[in-house]
């Protein structure tokens, strides 16, 4: 029941009939005033004269001095527009005492007429579209005892003096700044919601004055510091204060608290042990800790508990199953990713199996479980997690036959198969990646609901199943990369229309790619063909009502021109053709693509010129560019690129392909460019790496060179550049590589810092170079003297001031590709060096990083096992409301492969809310949901 109807029966004891003309009078004059939608009213519609007003809906009257007067009136989700500019009559009913406007479109500002209906008590306009300041004139209403302004914006000043306030919901409103500590003066308050509101600093010592508190919410704002000590009322019932900042211990008095139910204290920062008197509170029903930094043995609770979740902190030593059959009112239990090891081993016992409480949500993620728990006779569970173990062997029958399992998640094991048949009517999210499976694709007979399949990394050797889309007709996520699958891509995979993300990538598919993928799936965001054996051309019925950002069709067999109609894509981000046999010119046709950012076109048959001056504009938002091992040829043409892009490591929103600057490399090697190296790249101050071997470059090497200050690894090797080596480069204090030989370059190789460290094979086939560490030694008269050139201001033609200068660490953007291809010790280093430096980087915002090493391709000799504690984003509780069907599914993790077998993987984007699943033949979902 809504809060503001419980106040109305609390406060308000309604009496029909006998409505006052006058007040009757006035209800109409306000419906006339009112700009609502009939259709969508639920109350104004039915208003009439030939009614008794207080037997109206919406309406309640009472007796106000013996008589009868309305004294409550609710409007809330009437659908109402526009302002209250005409509503003098709304404010000339002097004696309600409960009003509701809440869920409307007023679009307004808060009427100070409010102020006038001095016996108010209870006020309500969340949600109801009003903004600017809250009048001063409400402060003065001395009797408002419920105040409710939840989702409203620039509010301004906290209210205050509200001395009768029992009740203060203030959520999602953006009030920023501290907690004021006169909410200490509200002494009568009994419940507070300050959740959403941007408050920071500590939490003010005042609130220990609230002696009549029972509900407090000041979750998800950025409050810092430990929680005051305990000397908040004893009645408290329900504490939150999750999604903030606030550290140290948990404070230890909890023994005073014997009406406490829900304690929520997740995602903060919080370290030490659970004090004793938290889990000795004989009311506690609920308690959420996860993603904090606790230790120590997990605790026991009271059978009273209905849910205990402990994810994501340092909690050791082993917890025996068996205990929870103690809590038989429990039915969401969470222990995943710490460092308890979860025994099963007591309760494999098929009589034992029906004492275990009937759960709605069990999650045992990364637990050190070697065996599955017989959990038989399981009629409420909808979602059960046990990823991340150390479990072998078939997945068991019992699994199998809860038919109220939404959500199940055990990737990462060491399973080999289903006893089949499957039947979960009700699933909609199978997770089964990284196991053993082999054979043929399971088919799960669900009905309508599945929307997510994940079987990658396993075994599966069979063909993909011609009617595999009559499992998906929902499906949003569908993942069978990292197999051994063969055969063709069925046509019938375009049935599936709701695809978002089709992963079939690193497997032996052969044959064509069917055209209706680009033609019938408008939903379709990504497409992963790479590392199969598909051939032919790649078709051209890309529709104008593309939504592709993702085609990644690399290391196949493909041929043909890259197809015209791939321009409807408008909002296609990343492009990977790699390691195909294309014959085609460059793909000018993308210029006027705004999203694109990543383009790989190496080792293919591409040729002439890079340039595209036909066409006006630039590549605005071109960040990844690989075109090695192709036949381009001339000059480097201009290109532009965005100085940063956002990377966002938290939330909902997130962006298909975070392209970070600090893993930047510049790579033209292999083709036939020629000219002179342009000066402007030295103003890319982000670079790692620099490949410009194997191609015609003349002139000499520019001393701007030596503003690159974050390089490591330079390859001019392969060129005709000339001159001396700029004794610059000696200022690169993070250079570990250089090859600059097989060029013309002369003189004496500069000494310092970083050139102390490299051997001769760096300045081979230079015949004019002398010094250490080559054998050739530089006398006076062979050593040229110091030119003092200005290098880089003006010795080539192009025009490269499209660079933004001076652009810092972490800000630069350049073109990037896969470096040192040619040199064996290169390679080697390169894949070293990056994957040390994302190994330590990319796990800082949200990344998971395969190493070279890592990367699995199908084939069996090489098939090896992976595991991450946190790969999974959907074993997180983040906004997690236990709703038997709700949560977070994170549906899609980016794997791009820099055609160095290496891939970025971003286990947090493109976040969908799961609903209930549907048993008719509609679709469950009202939209399309952007990854």
């Amino acid at each position: 029941m809504p809060l503001l109807s419980i106040l109305v029966a609390s406060h308000v004891a309604p009496v029909s009939g006998q409505c006052p003309g006058d007040q009757q009078s006035l209800l109409l004059q306000l419906k006339q005033s009112l700009n609502f939608s009939r259709s969508f009213s639920g109350n104004l519609a039915g208003w009439n004269s030939s009614i008794d007003c207080c037997n109206w809906l919406g309406i309640t009257c009472d007796l106000v001095g013996g008589l009868v007067r309305v004294v409550g009136l609710n409007l809330s989700n009437e659908s109402i527009t526009g302002g209250l500019d005409n509503s003098i009559a709304l404010f000339s009913l002097q004696h309600l005492q409960v009003l509701d406007l809440s869920f409307n479109s007023f679009n307004t500002t808060i009427p100070t007429a409010v102020s006038n209906l001095t016996n108010l008590r209870h006020l309500n306009l969340s949600s109801a579209g009003f903004y600017g300041q809250i009048p001063s004139a409400v402060s003065q209403m001395s009797s408002l005892v419920s105040l409710d302004l939840s989702t409203l914006s620039f509010l301004g000043h906290f209210p205050q003096n509200h001395y009768s306030m029992q009740t203060l919901l203030l959520t999602d409103t953006n009030f920023s700044g501290k907690l004021p500590s006169s909410l200490g003066n509200l002494g009568n308050l009994s419940r507070i919601e300050l959740s959403r509101c941007n408050f920071s600093g500590t939490i003010p010592r005042s609130l220990e004055n609230l002696a009549q508190l029972n509900y407090l919410d000041f979750s998800s704002n950025n409050l810092i510091g430990p929680i005051p000590s305990l000397g908040l009322s004893k009645s408290l019932v329900h504490l939150d204060l999750s999604y903030n900042q606030l550290a140290g211990d948990i404070p230890a008095q909890w023994g005073s608290f014997q009406k406490l139910e829900y304690v929520d204290l997740r995602h903060n920062s919080f370290n030490g042990s659970i004090p004793p008197s938290l889990f000795s509170i004989p009311t506690l029903q609920k308690i959420q800790l996860s993603f904090n930094q606790l230790k120590g043995p997990a605790p026991e609770f009271f059978q009273t508990l209905k849910v205990l979740v402990l994810s994501s902190n340092r909690f050791n030593g082993t917890v025996q199953l068996n205990w929870i059959q103690a809590l038989q009112n429990l039915t969401t239990l969470d222990l995943s990713y710490n460092n308890l090891t979860v025994d099963a081993s007591g309760n494999n016992n098929s009589t034992l199996s029906s004492i275990y409480p009937q759960f709605g949500i069990l999650n045992l993620a990364s637990s050190n479980l070697s065996q599955f728990p017989e959990l038989g006779n399981q009629s409420r569970l909808t979602r059960l997690d046990l990823s991340g173990n150390n479990i072998n062997g078939v997945v068991p029958r019992w699994i199998l036959e809860t038919t109220t399992i939404y959500h199940l998640n055990l990737s990462h094991n060491n399973l080999v198969d289903f006893q089949v048949p499957i039947s979960l009517p009700n699933l909609g999210v199978l997770d089964m990646h990284h196991n053993k499976l082999e054979g043929e694709i399971p088919i799960i007979q669900s009905s309508f609901s599945m929307i997510y399949v994940d079987y990658s990394n396993n075994f599966f050797n069979s063909s993909i199943p011609v009617d595999i889309s009559n499992y998906l007709p929902y499906a949003l996520f569908f993942s069978l990369s990292n197999n051994r699958l063969s055969g063709a891509i069925p046509a019938s995979i375009c049935n599936a229309s709701y695809l978002q993300v089709l992963d079939l990538s690193n497997n032996t598919l052969t044959g064509t790619i069917p055209s209706c993928l680009m033609e019938n799936i408008g939903t379709l965001a990504v497409l992963n063909l790479r590392g199969n054996k598909v051939h032919g051309s790649i078709p051209d019925t890309f529709q104008a009502s593309c939504s592709l950002q993702t085609l990644d069709l690399s290391l196949n067999q493909l041929n043909g021109r890259v197809p015209k109609s791939l321009s409807n894509c408008t909002a296609l981000e990343v492009l990977d053709l790699g390691n195909n046999m294309i014959d085609d010119v460059f793909p000018c046709l993308l210029k006027n693509n705004s999203s694109l950012r990543v383009l790989i076109l190496r080792n293919n048959l591409f040729h002439g010129s890079t340039g595209c001056p036909h066409l006006p504009g630039t590549w605005q938002k071109l960040q990844i560019v690989d075109l090695a091992f192709n036949n381009f040829s001339g000059p480097l043409t201009q290109l532009y690129y965005q100085d940063s892009i956002t990377v966002t490591s938290k939330g909902l929103e997130m962006e298909l392909v975070k392209v970070l600057t600090v893993f930047t490399s510049v790579d033209f090697s292999s083709n036939n460019f020629d000219g002179p190296i342009p000066a402007a790249v030295g103003q890319l101050n982000a670079l790692y790496i620099l490949n410009f071997s194997h191609n015609g470059f003349t002139g000499q090497i520019p001393a701007v060179f030596g503003n690159i200050s974050q390089l490591e690894s330079l390859d001019l090797s392969d060129n005709k550049l000339s001159g001396e080596i700029p004794q610059e480069l000696t200022e690169l204090t993070f250079l570990s590589f250089v090859n600059l030989s097989n060029n013309n370059l002369l003189g004496k190789i500069p000494t310092g810092r970083q050139f102390l460290t490299f051997d001769n094979t760096s300045y081979q086939g230079n015949p004019g170079l002398c010094g250490s560490p080559l054998m050739k030694s530089c006398s006076d008269s062979n050593t040229p003297p110091p030119s003092g050139r200005k290098q880089g201001s003006g010795q080539q033609s192009l025009d490269w001031e499209f660079i933004i200068p001076g652009i810092g660490f972490g800000a630069a953007a350049a073109t990037v590709m896969a470096p040192l291809i040619f040199s064996k010790k290169a390679t080697r280093w390169c894949d070293d060096h990056i994957d040390r430096i994302l190994m330590v980087l990319l796990p800082l915002c949200g990344f998971r990083y395969y190493t070279s090493n890592d990367w699995r391709r199908v084939q069996p000799e090489d098939m090896t096992e992976e595991y991450n504690t946190d790969l999974d984003d959907d074993d997180e509780e983040e906004e997690e409301s236990y709703d038997e069907f709700g949560g977070r599914y994170c549906v899609y993790c980016t794997k791009l492969d820099m055609t160095r077998k290496m891939a970025i993987h971003d286990p947090k984007c493109s976040c969908h809310h799961l609903s209930r699943p549907v048993s008719t033949f509609s679709s469950p979902f009202s939209s399309t949901t952007t990854l």
